[in-house]
């Protein structure tokens, strides 16, 4: 059941998200919030301010797949952008604890002919 409630709050805030809602975050994340990508801040403010500013907020975001157990989601995307309109394949993996996201990681690969065809 967690899962299911999980696999749903993240994909609406992604939807939101990709449509340029960045306040959607805002209530999904908790306050002590841990991002684990190299650079970026934790915290729930320092982070929706950085990821206001990021590339991200702006892109074109095509979501491909959703994976969620009781604790975590997995999302796998193609972020586009005018100056890179090939793209970059992304995985996001969200921890949460009631509801909340608690922590963050991500791989991001830039796309090529190959990794495009497996998309």
């Amino acid at each position: 059941m967690r899962a299911m409630e999980n696999k749903q709050l993240a994909q609406h805030a992604f939807q939101e998200f990709a449509n340029g809602n960045i306040e959607v975050l805002r209530p999904l994340l908790h306050e002590d919030f841990v991002e684990h990508s190299p650079g970026n801040p934790s915290g729930r403010d320092a982070f929706i301010e950085f990821i206001a500013r990021a590339p991200v907020a702006g892109a074109q975001l095509d979501l491909r797949r959703v994976i969620a157990d009781d604790e975590y989601v997995v999302m796998h995307y193609l972020m586009t952008t005018p100056d890179n309109p090939e793209g970059e394949a992304v995985v996001d993996l969200w921890r949460f604890v009631d509801h909340q996201i608690v922590e963050h990681w991500d791989v991001v690969q830039p796309v090529t002919e190959t990794v495009h065809g497996m998309l």
